[in-house]
């Protein structure tokens, strides 16, 4: 048996188990990750994050899913690892830092408010990946993701995103790799609202990062919004995406939101 001492954030109601993995190096299994992201018998989380030494940065973010493996980029969960970084280095704002898809820049805010933060996470270019119809587009934003835009909020919320995303992500295109599954609509001018089917998770999450930068794109690609700041209200909470569009490019993509510290503790392991 070991005795491991974790930190729970959240980002919007993505929760992350975070570790501080810097001298203990720990090395987990499949199993073990999966036992502490359980909401019954573990910690519980939407995924489990190890912050690294690595050489000319501040850090580097592993990721793993709820499921144990290893996942691609988290936005919401770079952003709670950049808000650990600062707890552990309170004098410091701006982190760069490495991840799966590759080097990641953020700026801390610190809010009146205890343990909360607003952290603006830059995200990878993005290119649209392709179209199928009117409403459905996949696109990678460190995560792969099949955005479908409908017509309105009523129509969002009668969505049985488990059942719905659960068929997307296991039909014979996407079952081997799988993707995030996002279901959105316009509420006003510049804001949508989205749900969030998530692989690795299997279920619907409260929020997800890189789904928020999909929906936003999608939404600023077919003209449904045309500002280059986008609100997105997910279940958990508000998060803003802004960008530049540059020869078919989306550049400079910057993700924002709220960042809270649950608790922290220890758990025995093996």
């Amino acid at each position: 048996m070991k005795t491991l001492v974790f930190y729970k954030y959240q980002g919007t109601g993505n929760d992350f188990i975070v570790i501080d993995n810097r001298f203990t190096k720990f090395v987990f299994s499949s199993q073990e990750i999966a036992f502490l992201c359980n909401r019954k018998y573990g910690i519980g989380a939407d995924g489990l994050m190890l912050y690294e030494n690595v050489e000319d940065y501040d850090f580097k973010m592993v990721y793993y899913n709820a499921d144990g493996q290893e996942g691609s980029m988290c936005g919401n969960g770079g952003r709670c690892l950049v808000a650990f970084a600062a707890f552990r280095n309170p004098y410091k704002k701006r982190f760069t830092f490495l991840a799966v898809d590759g080097e990641h820049v953020a700026d801390i805010i610190v809010t009146d408010e205890k343990d909360k933060d607003i952290v603006s996470l830059q995200m990878k270019d993005v290119e649209v990946a392709s179209i199928t119809n009117d409403s459905y587009f996949t696109l990678n934003t460190g995560s792969p993701h099949l955005i479908q835009l409908v017509a309105s909020k009523t129509e969002l919320q009668n969505i049985d995103v488990d059942s719905a995303g659960k068929a997307i992500r296991y039909n014979e295109v996407y079952k081997k790799d799988g993707i995030n599954v996002n279901f959105a609509a316009l509420i006003s001018d510049n804001t949508l609202q989205m749900r969030t089917y998530e692989r690795g998770v299997e279920a619907e999450t409260e929020s997800c990062g890189t789904g928020a930068v999909a929906v936003a794109i999608a939404a600023h690609y077919t003209q449904i919004v045309t500002t280059n700041e986008i609100t997105i209200h997910t279940q958990g909470g508000e998060l803003t995406v802004h960008f530049q569009l540059e020869n078919g490019v989306y550049k400079n993509v910057y993700l924002q939101g709220e960042v809270k510290k649950v608790f922290q503790g220890s758990i025995l392991l093996g």
